[in-house]
C-alpha cells in the first residue's frame, strides 16, 4: 500500500518538535458517471447553411465559398461568431466540453473569455434570458464547468466563440439528471453583415455582442456574417447573402469602407439583393463614430465622407422604387460620452449595449412588415 511521509507537530510543554510519521495517501475522489451530449449543426442556430453544405460542422459559410469569396473573408468564416445552441435541464452540475481550432485563444484588446469562450445563459421564471457563466479557455482543449446551479429544471442558451473555430462541443450532465436537446428558433432569421464590430470585437463575452442582445430582445434568430476587416459589400458575398431567406438584412459594412467604396459598392449590392429578395427588408448602417473622433479630425472627415456617400446610395436607391429600405444613422451608435470602445473603434460591452438599443426600434419597424 502506497504512504506518503508527513511532518506532525507535537506539542510538549511549551516547546513544539518535528517528528516523521505516515500517513495513508487519500483516495482519488470517485467522479460521477455522466451521459454525454453531442452537439450537431442541425441543433445550432446562426448558420445559414446545413451541415451537409459546410467544411466544418460550426462554420458560417458554406464549403463552396472557398472558391468564390476572397481567402480572407473564407478564412474568418471558419470563426463561429454568432452561433449558438440550446438545451434543458435540471442538473446542477453542467460541463461543456469542446475543441478549438486555433491556439490563438485572445488578442492585445479583447480576452480569451470573447475571443474562444463558450457564454452560457439561462431563462428564468420571469421569461429573461439572464447570464449564467462563460468559459475561461487556457488552450484548445476546453473543459467548462458550472456546479452547484439551483434545482429546478430550466433552458439553456449556450454561445460559440467569437474570434476562434470550433471542432466539435458536448454537454455532459450527471447520470440520473434530465437532459433535453432543444430545437433551434423557428422563424426567418435576421441577416448581419458586416465588419469586425459585426463579428464581436471587443465584446468580453459572445452573447455581449448586439446581434446576440438583439436576437435574445427580438426573440428571432440571427446570423452573423460579420468578417473583420473584410465588410466591404462584395458583390461574392452579396450572393451568398441571397441564398438565406431572410426577415431583414442588415448591411453595416461603413466601418471598412471609404467614401468611394461606398459610391461603387453600395447601390449595386442592395440590388442584388432585390433582385432575389424582392420584398426582404434592408437596412443600411452607417459606421459607428470613433470614440476618440473629436481629437482626430482626419476620422472627422472620414465620417463625413462615408457617411455622405451612403446617404446618396440611399437617396438613389430610394429615388429608383426600391421599398422596404430602412437608415440608421452613425453619430450615436456607441453614445455621446465617448466611454463607448475599447480602442477607440471597437466597441466594448457598453458600447455593444448602445448599439443593441439604437438597432432595436428600427429593426422592430422593419420586422412589422414581415
Amino acid at each position: 500500500m502506497r504512504h506518503r511521509t508527513i511532518l506532525s507537530r507535537i506539542a510538549f510543554g511549551s516547546a513544539f518538535m518535528l517528528t516523521a510519521g505516515t500517513a495513508l495517501a487519500e483516495k482519488p475522489k470517485e467522479e460521477t458517471p455522466v451521459t454525454v451530449h453531442e452537439i450537431t449543426p442541425d441543433q445550432t442556430e446562426g448558420q445559414g447553411w446545413t451541415g451537409a453544405d459546410l467544411a466544418s460542422p460550426f462554420d458560417r459559410l458554406p464549403a463552396k465559398a472557398e472558391k468564390i469569396v476572397r481567402p480572407d473573408v473564407w478564412n474568418l468564416s471558419r470563426h463561429s461568431a454568432g452561433i449558438s445552441f440550446r438545451f434543458n435541464s435540471d442538473s446542477p452540475d453542467i460541463t461543456i466540453k469542446y475543441t478549438l481550432t486555433s491556439g490563438s485563444l485572445a488578442k492585445p484588446h479583447m480576452p480569451a473569455t470573447g475571443v474562444s469562450g463558450v457564454d452560457l445563459y439561462a431563462l428564468d421564471v420571469d421569461g429573461q434570458w439572464k447570464w449564467v457563466s462563460v468559459a475561461r479557455p487556457t488552450g484548445q482543449e476546453v473543459t467548462f464547468k458550472v456546479e452547484g446551479l439551483d434545482p429546478g429544471m430550466r433552458s439553456y442558451l449556450a454561445y460559440l466563440p467569437l474570434y476562434n473555430g470550433v471542432k466539435s462541443i458536448q454537454v455532459e450532465v450527471p447520470e440520473g439528471k434530465t437532459y433535453q436537446q432543444v430545437a433551434p428558433q423557428k422563424g426567418k432569421p435576421i441577416v448581419f453583415y458586416g465588419t469586425s464590430i459585426t463579428h464581436g470585437a471587443c465584446a468580453s463575452r459572445p452573447g455581449m455582442t448586439h446581434v446576440a442582445l438583439l436576437s435574445r430582445r427580438l426573440e428571432k434568430p440571427t446570423i452573423n456574417l460579420g468578417f473583420s476587416g473584410n465588410g466591404k459589400m462584395e458583390a461574392e458575398v452579396g450572393a451568398l447573402l441571397t441564398e438565406i431567406d431572410a426577415s431583414v438584412y442588415v448591411i453595416d459594412c461603413l466601418p471598412n469602407m471609404n467614401g468611394d467604396q461606398v459610391d461603387t459598392n453600395a447601390v449595386s449590392l442592395v440590388k442584388q439583393i432585390r433582385e432575389i429578395r424582392p420584398d426582404t427588408p434592408i437596412v443600411l448602417v452607417e459606421d459607428r463614430t470613433f470614440t476618440n473622433a473629436w481629437v482626430f479630425k482626419s476620422r472627422r472627415e472620414h465620417h463625413a465622407k462615408s457617411r455622405a456617400a451612403l446617404i446618396r446610395a440611399y437617396d438613389e436607391l430610394v429615388s429608383s422604387g426600391v421599398k422596404d429600405l430602412y437608415y440608421l444613422p452613425g453619430a450615436d451608435l456607441l453614445g455621446d460620452d465617448h466611454e463607448g470602445a475599447t480602442d477607440g473603434s471597437h466597441p466594448n460591452d457598453l458600447g455593444f449595449l448602445r448599439q443593441a438599443d439604437a438597432f432595436e426600434p428600427v429593426l422592430r419597424k422593419a420586422l412589422e412588415t414581415r
